[in-house]
């Protein structure tokens, strides 16, 4: 029995969840522990509970029937996001909830994972060629539909997630480096859109440069610069469609201290939070800006601060030590898994979970604009919990038929 477990079952990966898990709890005790919320604390605690017993069960889902039913479950999860935008429950200005009886359920944290095993799914096929147009076009529009409609919604934060670990995906794949420099350039262009016009012309000439660089022929360089060049003159419009606090976050990400008291507060308090923690911290429910609840909710996207101001620089660089060991677990699955839809499906595990870390931790020391991203395994949040406990379970389960083609 030993050896079965020594040989098939993935400690690490459990481990680095399980200890996560704990931190989230303790840290979530700690910041409703003084606003009589304890209420989220208990519900945190049994989404765990249900999170764990889903981890286990994905872990032993035959790998051949998580392939084979990858694309019904896609197409569900799509039809459940159109639902949602029809009659989902609108929170901080997001259709993006079911709601009931003050149970709700967030479609969009489970259709990362069905995304990403659709399309893993699809590239394994062995008539199917990342470098024909064709095969590409299918790929990027099974991240495109679902980001259209979580976009939509709108959520900006999720959607970032989507395209950030498509790039990951795409050159596991195989995709040249044109194709990468291709989807990335209109990024470039719209982020310096949103930052000025000069800025704007400097990316353009960036993504320009780039794309002759790596190109592959006149016709397909001149697509991609009309695509690039339309996205960022397209941008403006897009932002005056925006909420008015998603532009104020938009407008005091390089400078929060301009807005303290509105759009900038939450990343102030955030920086003066993990700052006065020091190197070992307050100490567990010393921490004042924690206790005196100067950050609203911060049992949600600002619970990196908890952890910052209580336990310190150490406490912190735990959290970020096992998050950087998740990920090089994730990538080390990808590496030894001989089955190539396993292979493709950890690296996009490891494109969500990368992405929610940085941006999240980024946010929380003023280093990444706010857009609500939840840290995975310690923000408050069931079906965020969940989704990501059963994207342990697949690691789990890549792991244990690593050696089946």
């Amino acid at each position: 029995m030993f050896s079965y477990f020594k040989e098939y079952f993935d400690f690490r990966a459990f481990l680095i969840c399980l200890a996560l898990v704990i931190i989230g709890l303790v840290s979530i005790y700690s910041a409703t522990f003084d606003i009589n919320n304890a209420a989220n604390f208990h519900r945190q605690a049994l989404w765990a509970g249900i999170g764990f017993i889903i981890m286990v069960v994905t872990s032993f889902i035959p790998l051949r029937t998580l392939q084979r039913l990858s694309i019904s479950f896609y197409f569900i999860v799509l039809a459940i996001l159109v639902i949602v935008l029809v009659i989902g429950s609108t929170i901080k200005g997001s259709k993006s909830w079911f709601g009931m009886g003050g149970i709700g359920g967030q479609p969009s944290e489970f259709a990362k994972i069905t995304t990403v095993l659709a399309f893993a799914s699809y590239l394994s096929r062995t008539d199917v060629s990342i470098s024909q147009f064709k095969h590409l076009s299918i790929s990027l529009c099974i991240f495109a539909a679902p980001m259209f409609l979580i976009l939509a919604q709108p959520d900006l934060g999720t959607t970032i997630v989507f395209f950030a670990a498509l790039l990951p995906l795409l050159y596991w794949a195989g995709a040249s480096n044109f194709i990468l420099i291709a989807i990335l350039v209109p990024i470039l262009a719209a982020c310096g859109a949103l930052l000025g016009t000069t800025q704007f012309l400097i990316a353009i000439a960036i993504g320009t440069v780039l794309l002759y660089i790596f190109r592959e022929n006149r016709f397909t360089v001149a697509v991609a610069f009309g695509i690039m060049l339309a996205i960022g003159l397209s941008v403006q419009v897009m932002y005056e469609r925006m909420h008015v606090y998603q532009q104020k976050r938009i407008s005091v990400f390089l400078n929060p201290e301009a807005d303290p008291l509105g759009a900038g507060y939450n990343v102030v308090q955030s920086k003066i939070a993990i700052g006065s923690g020091g190197f070992f911290g307050k100490g567990f429910l010393k921490g004042t800006q924690t206790q005196l609840n100067y950050i609203p909710e911060q049992w949600t996207d600002f619970i990196f601060c908890v952890t910052g101001e209580e336990f310190g620089f150490l406490g912190a660089s735990i959290v970020l030590g096992l998050f950087a060991a998740l990920l090089l677990h994730a990538l080390r699955v990808a590496s030894i898994s001989k089955n190539r839809f396993a292979s493709l499906a950890a690296i996009g595990i490891m494109g969500i979970f990368g992405t929610h870390t940085i941006m999240n931790t980024g946010m929380s020391m003023g280093l990444m604009p706010v857009v609500g991203l939840p840290l995975p395994f310690l923000s408050y949040g069931g079906s965020a919990l969940v989704a990501n406990m059963m994207m342990i379970g697949l690691l789990m389960n890549f792991y244990a038929n690593r050696k089946e083609y």
